[in-house]
């Protein structure tokens, strides 16, 4: 009688623990899929900066067609991407597009000096502030989550229910140059 408790007690202990991994996981996972969210969030906003970008810059330099198409493409591009690793992708030409647009920009002082070309410099500079943040969170997130499947005993849950690693969002941040100091 006693054993036949015993063994029932550590078989409900088991089950209490599989349990509680499990949503640990689940709670991990919707965790990721959330900060994902925000990146998404952070990302669909450029994207609706963007045409009004162009457009304020084509009213300057109508005869830059190609920037405008390559900027144009890159967008669309980043708003079809499925995965993270084609997001990233994506943004990389996208944010190297835009790197153009405004080198384009540089070349007319009427257009920088404008209101609306000097507000829409400064929404783009606080959304690619706000998607490194969210990015930051997100891949935090995933390290927590994949340190969670990679780490016993959860590896074991993990496994058993096809909680597979998620990828990281990483986007190559644009080169910096060498301050140069002149006398």
């Amino acid at each position: 009688m006693i054993t036949g408790i015993v063994i029932a007690a550590v078989v409900v202990a088991l089950a209490l623990i599989v349990v509680a991994l499990y949503n640990k996981l689940v709670r991990l996972r919707n965790r990721c899929e959330n900060a994902w969210s925000q990146v998404d969030v952070q990302l669909r906003r450029r994207y609706d900066l963007i045409p009004n970008l162009v457009e304020t810059v084509k009213g300057y330099a109508s005869h830059e067609r190609e920037t405008f198409e390559a900027v144009t493409r890159a967008r669309a591009a980043a708003q079809e991407a499925k995965s993270i690793a084609e997001q990233a992708k994506a943004e990389n030409m996208l944010t190297q597009a835009l790197g153009r647009l405004f080198a384009l920009a540089e070349a007319y002082p009427e257009l920088r000096a404008t209101e609306n070309f000097q507000a829409l410099q400064a929404q783009l500079v606080e959304i690619e502030q706000a998607i490194a943040i969210s990015r930051q969170v997100y891949n935090d997130t995933v390290l927590t989550y994949d340190t969670a499947i990679e780490s016993v005993p959860t590896n074991i849950i993990a496994g058993v229910f096809n909680f597979g690693p998620r990828e990281y969002f990483e986007i190559e941040e644009p080169a910096r140059q060498p301050v140069q100091v002149k006398f």
